[in-house]
């Protein structure tokens, strides 16, 4: 079976934009998509936003909720932010307290064979507008149960193993940067990247030519 990689963050609006089409892809044709976990660039480069030109952050606000609209979903900026900033310096607080917990039990779902599926539901409490504050309470419990897991027993593999898919994370990020990019979402398949949610179609041009299959209806 033909398999390509997705780098992908949870405070990436774009990663969230992907998944349905992801998701379908998967669904419909005989392909494997290992997903790869990597920190938002806001983290591994807490000035990237402050040296962008300002038209760069009006152009993301707008555009994102363009293609939402576009690709006919529910689209708003989290509430909170998954990455904490210091808005009078805009740049990013070493100590984060959201976007750490998230990227590791990620992790902790890929290494546990449902990574794409664990993405695809935080993804939508995050990004879909319609949780406020989903940090706290049991959200985050009752948006991964459907898929079988226990957040309870993950955050405590978290506590435990945090070092350890820390440094996976890391790897992952190494390994997207060596396939072409540093930018989410990103595909790699057969040594060439497809950056960004509107190269999906690319990227399955690419595996049709590479002999992908439509999965048998029964």
């Amino acid at each position: 079976m033909l398999s390509f990689d997705c780098f992908w963050s949870f405070r990436s609006p774009y990663s969230y934009l992907l998944m349905p089409r992801l998701e379908a892809l998967l669904r419909d044709h005989d392909v494997a998509c290992r997903m790869r976990i990597v920190r938002p660039i806001a983290v591994r480069q807490a000035s990237f936003f402050s040296n962008a030109d300002p038209l760069w952050t009006g152009y993301l606000l707008r555009d994102t909720l363009r293609t939402a609209e576009f690709l006919g979903m529910p689209f708003r900026w989290p509430r909170p932010d998954p990455v904490v900033m210091d808005r009078a310096t805009r740049t990013y607080l070493a100590e984060q307290p959201y976007i750490h917990r998230l990227s590791r039990l990620g992790q902790l779902a890929c290494e546990r064979g449902a990574g794409v599926a664990f993405a695809a539901a935080v993804s939508r409490l995050l990004w879909d507008g319609g949780t406020d504050d989903w940090h706290v309470g049991d959200h985050l419990a009752r948006a991964v149960a459907p898929l079988g897991f226990d957040l309870a027993e993950m955050d405590a593999v978290v506590a435990t193993e945090g070092e350890r898919l820390a440094a996976a994370i890391v790897a992952n990020e190494v390994d997207q940067r060596a396939a072409g990019h540093y930018g989410v979402p990103l595909m790699a398949f057969q040594d060439e990247p497809f950056f960004g949610q509107d190269r999906l179609d690319q990227l399955i041009w690419r595996l049709q030519q590479a002999g992908m299959t439509a999965r048998c209806v029964r």
